[in-house]
């Protein structure tokens, strides 16, 4: 099969089940792919072409692309899956496309997420990023991967009992998210349920953590703009004091939400920016706040925009200080449906056996998968990235990297999601 070099991006032989290597990094071998676990089709599958898809993946994290960007990858997906014979459709911004494998009435979607953060890698791998300013740090490089495989070997099966949609998501990374799109678009249309993958490098690969359930947090975006008359810090009775009043805001709207909100809902609001003024004698005549509000409960995250709005008003009240309040909804929690978390975990199961299964926390970080949930049902797990050995640097960090077992090992398991969700 012809792959792409992971740096060049040109065309290079190869022949079947051979593994590439590349300075010395290691490679996934044969006794990696887990041979044996059938079907037969995937089996062989895997075998000719897994060399292939981790040149896949090398080729799409040293050329990453921001969110609504990721022309190349989409072109990239899109090369892939015709050369089998499917036909996928992009969707109408040029990035991102969905594809249809097999025929029948029932359908069930796997999701992958293309789009790189806006971070200069830190790895020194040889096939690191080579645009400044971007990186895949968040392992959505892997998910196209594994997802494009996947979906080359259900399209080699001798049949499927249904249609699996495979949908390649742009813009993940900003909000309110590219689910958005996909789904304005029509790609969940007559989709009966939807699964994804995300890299988790807080478990071991061969592991794959599930959740009934709340697995994410909703992730709300706050900046408040305040202004003032300004003067001299020695006559702040004359004028609005600016800074305390940020001050004032900074400490006293945490407190106030953590009585006002059910603790149990893990709600957490932290600032992440904050400024004002530049001479120390002197009070601004503007300042800016930003942070994130985060909670695990779609109840209370429905009520959180007039409830935030209120409490800045009464905190800001006796200051004098003018002020615009800007509340960004981001995206809902991911609910996974019980049903749907029990057919991703027998696919995992058929896929790597029993003990694979692990349970996961809920995070308070965001992932607009929960935009699908809200339409139709479906499950979202994690799957293990970590070698095992040493320290394994966290998601959104620079020098973040995973390792590459996880790639072969998530096709399987995604395959044999499809496979399990048909069933």
């Amino acid at each position: 099969m012809t792959v792409l070099d992971s740096r060049s991006g040109k065309p290079q032989d190869t022949d079947p089940g051979v593994l590439i290597t590349d300075d010395g990094v290691s490679m996934p071998t044969v006794e990696d792919i887990g041979v044996g676990r059938g079907p037969a089709w995937l089996d062989d599958w895997l075998v000719r072409n897994s060399a292939d898809v981790v040149a896949w993946y090398r080729h799409l994290h040293a050329y990453p692309e921001l969110s609504r960007q990721e022309f190349n990858t989409t072109e990239l997906v899109a090369g892939l899956l015709a050369s089998v014979g499917l036909r996928p459709t992009l969707l109408p911004a040029g990035t991102g496309l969905v594809c249809d494998i097999g025929t029948g009435d029932k359908c069930v979607a796997l999701r992958a997420d293309m789009d790189a953060l806006a971070l200069t890698e830190l790895t020194g791998l040889p096939y690191a990023s080579t645009v400044v300013g971007a990186c895949h740090a968040c392992g959505h490089d892997a998910h196209t991967a594994m997802l494009a495989a996947a979906g080359m070997a259900l399209a080699s099966a001798p049949e499927l009992p249904g249609r699996v949609r495979l949908i390649f998501q742009p813009a993940e990374e900003v909000m309110p998210g590219g689910a958005l799109d996909v789904i304005a678009a029509g790609g969940i249309d007559k989709v009966d349920a939807i699964y994804g993958l995300h890299c988790d490098p807080r478990l071991e690969v061969g592991r794959v953590g599930t959740r009934v359930g709340a697995i994410t947090s909703a992730t709300d975006l706050l900046e408040l703009r305040l202004t003032s008359p300004g003067g001299h810090t020695s006559r702040p009775h004359l004028t609005a004091d600016l800074v305390h009043a940020l001050g004032h805001v900074i400490t006293g709207l945490p407190a106030l939400l953590s009585r006002r909100i059910d603790p149990r809902s893990g709600t957490v609001l932290v600032w992440g920016a904050v400024h004002a003024g530049e001479a120390a004698n002197a009070v601004p005549q503007d300042g800016v706040l930003r942070g994130t509000l985060r909670t695990g409960d779609h109840e209370v995250w429905e009520d959180l925009e007039p409830l935030v709005a209120g409490l800045v008003e009464s905190l800001l009240a006796p200051t004098g200080v003018g002020f615009e309040l800007h509340h960004q909804r981001g995206v809902p929690p991911v609910m996974n449906e019980r049903e749907c978390t029990q057919t991703l975990r027998a696919g995992v199961e058929a896929a790597l056996g029993e003990d694979a299964l692990a349970g996961t926390k809920q995070s308070s970080g965001g992932e607009d998968f929960g935009w699908y949930l809200e339409h139709i049902p479906g499950s979202f797990a994690r799957l293990g990235v970590w070698s095992g050995d040493g320290h394994m640097p966290d998601l959104h960090q620079p020098t973040f990297r995973l390792d590459e077992r996880a790639l072969l090992v998530g096709v399987r398991v995604l395959t044999h999601i499809a496979l399990a969700a048909l069933a």
